[in-house]
């Protein structure tokens, strides 16, 4: 417990439940209860207004903060700029815009451009437009369709949730932008195809996809657009195959394709990208979250040198080039941020350290797999981690999602964040999800491991 002034912090919880709009979360029950306050964090820990202490095993609540809490030379990294030259519109370059441009494309080999903005969203909405404006200028407007994946999750704008394969999120809020259509997902634990596994489905899955293409015609399709492991939608690792089978097709019928690294990227799952696991050579990747570890806004759209030659081969059209303004794109704090991040992550060795703690992390997962029969199926890939829960083995009937976020709330109870699919996919709400912060310990592990272990015994007996 850390001793806070509770006098300063009445009044700030009265001001939050006053006037603040939280994201994600329903406010009638703050009507009787305090809205939570999260005061201080350090490290793996955070610290809320009553001065309780939690382990955060999901990097800020949404996968952000991947080198941890309080470094302060990321703070010190943004003040330092933000004195010298805090903003100045895209149109014109800055010195760590122009640093961390060239490093992080040293990380991404065949990818040249970076195109700056302030949230995933918004990056893939870039990449979006980018895409449209290639199909009006080279094929009369006609190659515009832009696929996505079922249970996938691109962004809160209308258009990203054109592209949104999670019901529940995109419930209420459309019409949506046309041109996007929908390819299933790769999820192998509820394989469409029964009887099918292993790299058996992973090439199933993905010709799934060139069935789509081939039935809205292959030169109505722009770009293919997918995480390179699907988040949100219940931490789905693809199949041995799926994404060689996936370059193939996109290759065969010339789409572009976007590879949104808004969770992955940045050394989520141990490498650099997501998509570098699998040798896989994208158009265009977004990326938001752990770029700067949420110690300032930044997201990135990616793109190669052949998408980039295609806004610039006709000077003479006053429409040729790339009209598009991001106004915190120009905001010196974000590129800042992101070189100190990326030197913590260097110099501390997090990659191999995401690796191996995930590796850990996996094996004890499994462990209380054998002593819980309601989880299903343990996935992921480095620090990024789901568990799905089910009443039945067998029938793999989804577990109730009122005792999913029972376990979630018991973990909470009990001083560990962790979280879940919640309100996204009708039906299968059922995914524990971890994503804790590159600098994980055995110990930390084992602490996160032994709050769910108490919360599932509770929840399900």
């Amino acid at each position: 417990m850390k001793d806070f002034n509770q006098n300063d912090l009445t009044a700030v919880v009265e001001a939050d439940r006053a006037h603040v709009w939280h994201h994600l979360l329903p406010h009638k029950p703050l009507e009787s209860s305090d809205p939570r306050i999260i005061v201080e964090g350090k490290g793996m820990r955070v610290w809320d207004q009553k001065g309780k202490e939690h382990l955060d095993a999901v990097s800020g609540g949404v996968w952000t903060v991947n080198v941890g809490y309080g470094r302060e030379e990321i703070a010190d990294a943004v003040r330092d700029q933000l004195v010298k030259m805090n903003y100045f519109a895209q149109s014109a370059g800055s010195i760590p815009g122009s640093r961390f441009a060239e490093r992080l494309i040293s990380k991404m080999p065949g990818l040249s451009r970076v195109f700056y903005a302030n949230s995933g969203s918004e990056a893939n909405e870039k990449a979006f437009k980018m895409v449209r404006q290639i199909s009006a200028r080279h094929h009369g407007g006609k190659k515009s369709k832009i696929l996505y994946r079922h249970r996938d999750y691109h962004g809160t704008t209308i258009t990203t949730l054109s592209a949104g394969g999670q019901e529940h999120r995109n419930a209420l809020y459309g019409p949506f932008t046309p041109g996007f259509v929908s390819v299933p997902h790769c999820l192998e634990y509820r394989a469409h195809e029964q009887g099918l596994e292993g790299e058996d489905y992973g090439i199933a899955a993905a010709n799934a996809i060139e069935e789509v293409i081939l039935r809205e015609g292959p030169d109505t399709i722009g770009a293919l657009c997918l995480e390179p492991i699907t988040a949100g939608g219940g931490v789905i690792v693809p199949p041995k195959g799926y994404w060689e089978r996936v370059q193939e097709i996109v290759e065969k019928y010339d789409i572009l394709l976007h590879i949104d690294e808004v969770v992955c990227g940045v050394g989520r799952t141990g490498t650099w990208f997501g998509y570098q696991h699998y040798g896989v050579k994208p158009d265009f990747v977004t990326m938001a979250k752990g770029v700067a570890s949420g110690y300032a806004a930044i997201s990135c759209c990616v793109t190669s040198e052949r998408v980039f030659d295609m806004f610039k081969d006709a000077p003479e059209d006053p429409l040729h080039y790339f009209r598009d303004i991001s106004t915190f794109g120009g905001c010196a704090a974000g590129p800042a941020a992101a070189l100190s991040n990326m030197d913590i992550i260097e110099r501390e060795g997090l990659l191999e350290n995401c690796t191996a703690m995930g590796e850990y992390m996996l094996d004890q997962l499994n462990a209380l797999a054998d002593r819980h029969e309601v989880i299903g199926q343990v996935r992921g890939k480095g620090l990024f981690l789901g568990a799905e829960l089910v009443q039945d083995r067998t029938t793999k009937e989804p577990a109730d999602e009122k005792k999913v976020q029972a376990v979630v709330a018991d973990c909470m109870q009990q001083g560990t964040i962790i979280g879940a699919t919640n309100r996204s996919i009708p039906g299968y709400n059922n995914t524990l999800c971890f994503s804790p912060a590159l600098i994980a310990t055995k110990g930390d592990i084992d602490e996160i491991i032994e709050s769910v272990d108490g919360a599932l015994g509770r929840v399900f007996g």
